[in-house]
């Protein structure tokens, strides 16, 4: 059968895969991100921004923490490096080229009015205005993290250039001139570093998704690696970003419930599985605490030498450097 099972997937993976390899290094992947911080000002006498006046968090001190996360959690191999970080005293215009004023947006915060529709942000003119697309085929950039406020109408990620693909939204089309794929993120400096990880961890499903698109089931170590016990009883992994091992809804992750898991043989022996089931609870990912769950969850990506069925087993570089997801 194990012999079936590897002549069924040599049929599966397509001849550009690279070649299978035991020793291939674990590379460390770097991506030069271009900041867009939208806070605009509030008070001109003052020149208070609408993060100030609302009391909400500092960016560069979520920008500095989320990056320290995921260079922990990946074991040094993905790292972000900020080379321009520019603020724009401005409210971003909408699709149909709304923009909200300092006194619309406070109405729509205060409830007075509602969030004006559609609430979709123009990427287009903003990929204009800061010249995104020939920076990025120009490798000045590699991607785009944008942060702005409720309403704002940014995705949590979304995915350009020339075979874009599906990453938590669909790609955005008319964006060949960049001549390889980038991912926008988009945060919120009203939200903390927990809804940073978890934003990216959506990007991190759907890159994934993607890179093991092409193989069976059988061969599916991205399906495997997700599975959690209400949707696979007896045989839970890692989960979803959503979902711990022992999760039954969405962001049930304080769920007590004690489940078997296969979480640390991914851990601990990856690619060479060893049966390593143990019964596990909401301690492992920190009780509910949201940054705690999503830190635990992306330390159980691989990250080590090897490539299997023309993939990776460092699953790092395909996370930081979507372009190189065979499609």
């Amino acid at each position: 059968m194990p012999g079936l099972l590897s002549s069924l997937v040599k049929l599966f993976v397509p001849a550009k895969y690279p070649a299978d390899s035991a020793t291939e290094p674990a590379r460390i992947t770097k991506s030069k991100v271009l900041l867009l911080v939208y806070d605009p000002v509030m008070d001109k006498a003052t020149g208070m921004t609408l993060s100030q006046q609302q009391k909400w968090y500092r960016t560069t001190d979520l920008v500095t923490a989320f990056m320290a996360d995921i260079i922990v959690v990946s074991g040094g191999l993905a790292r972000f490096q900020i080379v321009e970080r520019v603020d724009v005293n401005d409210f971003p215009a909408k699709i149909d080229g709304f923009r909200y004023t300092p006194q619309t947006y406070m109405d729509v915060l205060r409830r007075t009015s509602p969030p004006h529709m559609p609430q979709e942000v123009n990427y287009h003119a903003i990929l204009s205005k800061y010249n995104i697309l020939q920076r990025v085929a120009r490798n000045e950039i590699d991607e785009v993290w944008f942060f702005g406020f409720p309403h704002a109408g940014f995705y949590e990620s979304i995915m350009g250039g020339p075979g874009a693909f599906w990453c938590n939204a669909l790609p955005l089309n008319n964006t060949s001139a960049s001549k390889r794929r980038f991912v926008m993120m988009g945060f919120s400096y009203e939200r903390h570093i927990g809804e940073m990880e978890e934003a990216f961890g959506h990007r991190a499903e759907s890159i994934m998704e993607k890179t093991f698109s092409k193989l069976p089931a059988q061969a599916n170590l991205w399906k495997r690696f997700t599975q959690y016990d209400k949707i696979a009883p007896g045989r839970a992994a890692c989960g979803n970003i959503h979902f711990a091992p022992n999760s039954q809804r969405d962001y049930d992750w304080n769920n007590t419930t004690p489940v078997k898991s296969e979480c640390y043989d991914w851990l601990l022996n990856f690619p060479n599985f060893k049966g390593d089931v143990r019964v596990v609870g909401p301690t492992e990912w920190g009780n509910g605490d949201t940054r705690a769950h999503h830190k635990w969850w992306f330390n159980h990506f691989p990250r080590v030498a090897g490539r299997k069925n023309g993939i990776h087993n460092n699953w790092w570089q395909y996370v930081v450097a979507p372009q190189q997801v065979i499609v």
